[in-house]
Order: structure tokens, then sequence, then C-alpha cells
């Protein structure tokens, strides 16, 4: 497909000639060098550039590719993970992708099924032997060259010794092609599922749809999880091969070099119209897991989770971990809230972030395939539900009726939706203050700012310049904190009229903002190598002036109980899989003496925390439940949910009821004291290209609950009728 307007003309010296895709992480150009030679270049997308934890991720991506080389897989050319835009160039494969080739053609021929299998089987061992989980093995990732197949896309694989970045066993992939393990378990994937994903495949290669195809990814989910593949379609030895491949259990599917014999013995090497299929095979197929098996089926537990030193002894990422944390478990104001009733005249209702405004820019931004990548993000102030995202200019929606009441015209004419973002970073007092970039094509100049706007009618207030930072910027009371151009100092400055209030200096790089109990408090990471604790200051709204504090720099600050600022600690020795983050400790610090207290959770704990009284629940990714002490640590309830992947629970203090929802728009209501299932709901939207960096999340509305979903959906639900059928927005 032609450039984009706003897309770069080079990349790293390499010509970019048109676009080959787009998706969570960022925009694939096909390129050339001054030599001739075509690359396929991945360049990340503008919001996400400034992220030090989305850097080190794309670092992980850069690092998994360059270790595998083979002849089915695209080997890295060139990178430079540390450019304004990172980008990665790897080998241009000419030709369509499997999904491509399905959609147009209809199903393989037996000789180019021999030929698919074979290849892919190749490409695996060598994924596999580099200590390589691809983990999203989808048509999609397999180009079809004339020469055989190739592996690409290596943006969530698991290394077998580093294992990724993303959040804590956060489920990832595509659901028609992910394994049972990748759904209950994310933490312990290995190289069986690849297994379980080649199956999959191989299924759709030979019938146009996949073994556990439905409507909903939620119903697909389960269906991989519980059910039978189904396989009609798919005859003799094969369906025996696959049968296998599909197994629950991975230690009961088939070794990669038992594959390769199985399907060079039941495929045919030439089509009955006399097509040869060709395809070359190494000799050698027994890989450092021995004859017939994969490297998971040897390994013991331990192995396969395989230990690693802790991830934020790495250079800039352990800023990046301690604040993400934090930010993870203070993402805004009211996570432990209560509900009002319902407004005069109020019903269930259900829209976009993209319909036609009444005032602003009417129209939304133009879609450029780009999608919406990790938002929207909404908040309730007033009664009115505001929200923003990629691709998502600010809107206002009535939280009666769902209607877009305005749009702030804030972008160029002719921007599309992936060259502007937006950050909400608050709410109050009739003002909405956000982040936007505007990027500016060349990933040199993007133009960061802050912009305040009145909640009545959406007009711009006050904006302001960002510098590139590792610094926040915050919202808190009724000041907005934005750091300067070195990052050590910053200025806060009035919401409402953008004018200075005072500045202040900060003690190290990288630094994160969080409000607690109306106070703003800022943890800062040293930056020398292996430090024991961050320094954490809270500042006087008034002045700027600042009490400073210390506390353990693997942990993120949750809230406060007794009056004392609660922290939760992960786990962090040479045992532990540091970018999991298991928590392990709560650590209580004394605001005015800093006193610590040091309480041990009674078990390691995953997912998303919410601290609301005494009470510490923990939400992860399976859509287990499970609520803690946070005087004791211990356990007081766990309950398993059906969700799937969801995102933090918020705690409503009147009912005394857990809400989540999940990227489908899917609602739970949990009992918070006993942990009984009250409810749940079905998908209100269909499969997402979310790339997971801002979780869905409920937010409690005078009465009703609003949830808002990756693909721009926005609804508001009744807790006490949940099915009620909404209205258009």
């Amino acid at each position: 497909m032609p450039l984009h307007r706003d897309d770069p003309k080079s990349v790293g010296g390499y010509k970019l000639v048109d676009r080959l895709g787009a998706g969570g992480m960022g925009v694939v150009y096909r390129g050339r060098a001054r030599s001739g030679r075509e690359v396929a270049v991945k360049v990340v997308h503008a919001q996400y550039a400034a992220d030090s934890v989305f850097r080190a991720r794309f670092r992980q991506e850069i690092e998994a590719v360059r270790k595998v080389s083979g002849a089915f897989t695209a080997p890295v050319v060139d990178a430079d993970p540390e450019a304004a835009r990172p980008w990665m160039a790897t080998q241009y494969v000419a030709g369509r992708s499997l999904a491509q080739r399905i959609r147009d053609g209809g199903p393989l021929r037996p000789a180019e099924l021999r030929q698919l299998a074979l290849g892919l089987v190749e490409a695996l061992r060598d994924i596999h032997r580099a200590g390589v989980v691809h983990r999203d093995l989808k048509p999609a990732n397999v180009m079809m060259a004339e020469d055989g197949p190739r592996v690409i896309d290596f943006g969530i694989s698991r290394a077998a010794e580093n294992q990724t970045l993303t959040e804590t066993g956060q489920m990832i992939g595509t659901p028609p092609f992910m394994s049972p393990e990748q759904f209950t378990d994310a933490r312990t994937v290995g190289p069986a599922s690849d297994v379980f994903s080649l199956g999959a495949l191989l299924v759709y290669a030979v019938t146009g749809r996949g073994p556990f195809d439905t409507d909903s990814p939620y119903l697909t989910a389960y269906r991989v999880v519980h059910d039978e593949p189904v396989l009609d379609g798919v005859g003799g030895p094969l369906r025996t091969v696959l049968e296998r491949c599909l197994a629950k259990d991975e230690a009961q599917r088939p070794g990669l070099d038992e594959l390769a014999r199985e399907f060079a013995a039941v495929l045919p090497e030439w089509d009955a119209d006399g097509d040869p299929a060709t395809v070359t095979l190494r000799r050698d197929m027994s890989g450092p897991a021995g004859p017939g098996r994969t490297a998971a089926r040897d390994a013991g537990p331990a192995d396969r989770r395989s230990r690693i030193r802790p991830l934020w002894a790495a250079t800039g990422t352990v800023g990046a971990l301690a604040l993400g944390l934090t930010a993870y478990l203070l993402t805004g104001p009211g996570q432990a809230e209560s509900q009002g009733t319902l407004p005069d005249g109020w019903r269930p209702w259900q829209t976009t972030v993209f319909e036609t405004a009444a005032r602003g820019a009417g129209k939304p931004l133009a879609e450029d395939g780009n999608g919406v990548d990790s938002g929207p993000d909404c908040q309730v102030d007033e009664g009115a539900v505001y929200c923003v995202g990629d691709g998502v200019l600010p809107v206002r929606l009535d939280g009666v009726t769902g209607e877009t009441v305005w749009r702030a015209d804030l972008a160029r004419p002719g921007t599309e939706r992936g060259a502007y973002s937006t950050t909400l970073l608050g709410v109050r007092d009739g003002t909405m203050v956000v982040q936007q970039i505007l990027s500016s094509g060349d990933g040199d100049n993007d133009a960061v700012s802050v912009v305040a706007l009145d909640t009545e009618h959406g007009e711009r207030l006050w904006t302001r310049p960002v510098p590139e930072t590792s610094a926040d910027t915050f919202y808190s009371g009724d000041l907005v904190v934005i750091p300067d151009g070195g990052g050590r100092t910053v200025t806060a400055r009035s919401a409402r009229t953008g004018a200075e209030r005072w500045t202040g200096r900060l003690p190290a790089d990288y630094c994160g903002f969080v409000e607690v109990d109306g106070t703003l408090y800022t943890q800062c990471i040293p930056e020398e190598e292996g430090p024991k604790d961050s320094v954490v200051l809270a500042f006087d709204a008034a002045d700027g002036s600042t009490t400073r504090l210390t506390a353990p720099y693997n942990a993120g600050l949750a809230g406060t109980l007794d009056g004392r600022l609660l922290f939760l600690e992960w786990g962090g020795s040479d045992d532990e899989l540091a970018s999991d983050l298991p928590y392990v400790r709560i650590v209580l610090v004394d605001p005015d003496s800093g006193a610590r207290s040091t309480t041990k959770l009674a078990k390691k704990y995953f997912g998303h925390a919410t601290l609301a009284g005494d009470t510490l629940w923990f939400v992860a990714s399976s859509g287990e439940v499970t609520a803690v002490s946070a005087r004791t640590g211990k356990q007081l309830w766990r309950t398993p949910t059906s969700l799937e992947q969801p995102g933090e629970a918020r705690y409503d203090r009147r009912t005394e009821t857990l809400y989540m929802t999940t990227p489908t728009g899917r609602v739970a209501a949990v009992d918070a004291r006993g942990g009984k299932v009250r409810w749940e709901t079905l998908p209100r939207a269909g499969a997402t290209t979310s790339s997971g960096w801002n979780d869905p999340k409920v937010v409690l509305a005078e009465g009703a609950l609003v949830v808002a979903v990756p693909d721009g959906t926005v609804f508001a639900l009744d807790p006490a009728d949940p099915e009620r059928k909404p209205v258009p927005g």
C-alpha cells in the first residue's frame, strides 16, 4: 500500500518505498538500501517511543530475531533501538502472507501444504534452538515466498533465558492460534506452545478455518482450553498428527524432530496434477532437546521458567519497571469509590469515540489502518464521560445518553489516527488536561504538549510543550506538574490558567508521580546499578517544598494503611522471573519519620493490585481474583472468574463490590468481602489488535458503570441489571 502523508521518507539510511502493514507496536515499511537491497523496516509508533519499558521490549524483539538464523526465518539486517523512533530492518520477503493466500485462493493444495508444514517445522527448530519461543505463530506471521515459508514478527516472543517485558503473566497472542497454556498460565509457555499453534495453523491451511473458530474471542479461548478441535475436512494420517499437535497437555504433543518425519511421511511430494513440492530439510534433526522432543518436554518446571538475573538491574529498565508499577497500582483518582444513584432519564447506552460530535471537531480523525492501539481511556466528572486515546481526539460524552457532546479540535487538518495520540491526565473543576503527541512523520520532531480544555465546550485554555525526559507529567489537585528540559526539575502550573505556581528539583532521572490521599508523591530510581532504595518525595502543593523518604527500589506505592504509605514489593532474587513481577512483600513507610515495617505475603501474587481499606485484591490474567489482608499478608479468599485478560479491579465502597472488565467488554461483579461472583456479562466487542499498554477498566459513574474497550467502544450499564439492552449513544 502507498505511504501515508505523515510517513517518514527514509529511516536509518533506507528509503521507504511503501507500507506493508501496521500493528500494535508500529508500522512496517518496505525499504531500499543504497545498494538496491530491499528490507522490511518496522518503526515504533510515536506514542511509544518515549516509553522506556516499550523501548526495552523492542530491544528484546531485536535480540530475539538476531538469535535466530535459518532458511525459513527473516533475519535482522540493521536496527537502532535508541533512535527517536526505534526501528528494525529485516530481510524483505516478497510474497503474500498465508492469511492472504488462503483468503484469495482457498485451502492449500497437498504439495503446497507439504512445503509449508516442513518449512515451518524447520523455522521453529531454528527459533527454539536459539532459546526463543515465538508465541504468536499465525497465518498473518507466515510469508509465502517462492522457495518456502518465512516466519516473521517476533514482537511478543519469549526468550528462554530472559522472559518478556509484558506485564504480569499477561495473555498475549491471537486466540484462534494460541495454546491452552497461553490462556491459563502465560508465564509457563514453552516451545510446545508453538507446536500447538503450528497444528492450529495447518488445520487452517487445509480447511480455510481454525479448529476452534467462533465469532467471539472469549468463546474461542474457551474452546481452546476445554473443547476438542474441529477437524472436519482433515483426513487420513495427517489428522492423527494434527490431533497430537493440538493435545491440551503440552507433554503429549510431538517434538519437532518427530513432526518433521511424520509430515514427510504423510504429505505427498507431488500434487495429482504433477506439480512438485520442493523443500530442503537438514539431515540433522536432533536439536539440543534430543531426538523427537521439544525443549519443553525435557525441561523441568524450574528450567521451563528460565531463572534469570533481575531485569531492573539493566540500564534504563530499572526506573521504568518501578515507576510503571507505581502507575500500574495507582492509575488515577478513586480506585476505591462510592457509587451514587442513577440520574433521571438514564438508560444503558453504547457508542464509540468516533461518532459525530455536536460541537468542536465534528468528525473524528481519518482512519489509516492503525486503529486504536491502547485506548480509549475514560474518566467521569460531574456526570459526563471524557475520553482520549491513540488516534482519538479528546471527547465529552453525555453520561445519561452516551451522545458525543464535543470533540476537541486539536489536530492539524488532514491528520490521520496513526499520527496522533492523547493521554488523559485528569478531569476536575471544569478542566480536562491531556498530553498529546503529534507525529511529524520523520520520527525526530514529534510534538509533545500538555493541553488544558474547558469541559463545557471543549475549547483550549492553554498549551505547554513537554520535553523528552524520563519524568512524568501529572495532574494533582488544581496543579499540572510538567518536567523541564533536563528532566531533573519540574514546574507546577495552574490547571485552569497554566500560570506557574512553583518549581521543584528531582533527585534522579527516572521519576514517576502519584497522588495518594490528596498528597502528591514522586518515586525516583537512582541511576547506579543495583540500587537498594528509591527516593520518595512528598510535595507541599502550596509551595513545592518536599519531605524526603526512601522505599525499596523494587516496589510501587499502592496507597495508605493507617496513615502509613503502603508499597508492594516484587521478588528480586536471581531465582525469580523479574519481568513477571510476583508480589512478595508489603512495606509500610511512616511519612513523618521514614520508619519501615515489612510483612511477607503468604504466597506470591501476580496481576493487577487494588488497595482499599485494609484489603488488597489481586486480579490475574487468568481471571482469578484473590483477596489478601494488607495487615497480615494472609489470603482471605480466592475466586476464579471466566474473564479473559481482565484489567484492574474497581472497588465500590457502598455495595462492597469489585468490578472488572476485559478487552472484549465483558464485565464481572464480585463480592469484595466473600469473593462470590455476582454476575458476568457477554462480550460487547470482538477481537482487537490492542497492544495491551492501556488495560481496560471500569469507571464508576453516579450509579452506573462506564467501560471503554480497545476497539473504541464505550458503554454504560446498570450494575443492578447488567443485561439490560443498551440504546445507541
